[in-house]
């Protein structure tokens, strides 16, 4: 991946649906090389898909919240289980495991600070081997930073 790879890549983060001509004129390029890079980026994994972003508070949801959650049990069997019922939670946006103090950090959204409440104690509390959670309410969010590896330089291992 070289400089112009990192130059495209950019440009799609802030805007995946920009048109391939606007990429071309914005970079000074033909739009066949865009079209090209872009069709080898999607072919190399390096991009995975493009997706909507979707604005939770149109749809009701005013509180986002992270929740540290620890396991009783740490077998295979336990930790497959757990992560296969993370998923049918629907207010779950995503789920990582960690390492340190917890072994997962949940993104969760609510549509308020009672239903907060009634989502960790009912859904996420019920999930298996539930040990113990801290929750930490989400009071901003200061942006994406997303596309904050587009700016590290090229290094001899990118190819």
């Amino acid at each position: 991946m070289d400089d112009l790879d990192r130059r495209i890549l950019q440009a799609l983060c802030r805007n995946g649906r920009e048109k391939i001509s606007a990429i071309a004129r914005s970079l000074n390029i033909p739009t066949t090389t865009v079209q090209e890079r872009v069709k080898r980026l999607e072919s190399r994994g390096i991009i995975k898909g493009y997706r909507a972003i979707v604005d939770r508070r149109h749809l009701g949801f005013n509180v986002q919240a992270l929740v540290g959650l620890s396991l009783n049990r740490h077998e295979a069997n336990q930790i497959r289980n757990f992560e296969k019922a993370v998923q049918r939670v629907s207010c779950i946006k995503s789920c990582y495991h960690v390492s340190g103090r917890f072994d997962y950090v949940l993104h969760v959204f609510a549509k308020d600070l009672d239903d907060l409440g009634n989502l960790v104690k009912t859904q996420i509390a019920a999930l298996p081997d539930f040990g113990r959670c801290e929750t930490f309410i989400i009071f901003s969010e200061i942006g994406p930073v997303s596309a904050f590896f587009l700016s590290i330089p090229a290094t001899s291992q990118d190819h």
